[in-house]
This record gives C-alpha cells, sequence and structure tokens, in this order.
C-alpha cells in the first residue's frame, strides 16, 4: 500500500513540475529544428569533402606507385 501511496505522490509532484515548465511556441521549435538540420547538412558536407580529399591524397601516391 505504501508503495502505491509514493506511485501515486510522484505522479502528482512530476504533474505539478510539469506545469511550471516553459513550453516553447511552435515557430521556435520550427526555426531552431531547421537550424539543426542545417547544420547538421554543413557538417555533413564538410565531413564528405575532407574525406574525399584525404582518400584522394593518400590512394593517388599508391596507384601511381604500382603503375
Amino acid at each position: 500500500m505504501a508503495a502505491q501511496m509514493g506511485i501515486f505522490r510522484f505522479a502528482e509532484e512530476s504533474w505539478s513540475e510539469l506545469k511550471k515548465v516553459s513550453w516553447p511556441t511552435p515557430e521556435t521549435v520550427i526555426r531552431l529544428t531547421i537550424i539543426v538540420l542545417v547544420i547538421s547538412a554543413l557538417v555533413g558536407v564538410y565531413i564528405f569533402a575532407f574525406d574525399n580529399l584525404f582518400t584522394a591524397a593518400i590512394t593517388k601516391p599508391i596507384v601511381e606507385q604500382r603503375t
């Protein structure tokens, strides 16, 4: 019985804390989501470019050495 009361108390306190949360507006959520997607894409392009650059720098001398 005490465990059950603890669960109810936990749920009640959690709900009261959630009422205090300052939730973002939909516009803010959309704006920040777009920012995250753009930055992720830029980081992906950066990694892709340097990966190809380093791959070419390492494989070109090896390929030329074998011919």
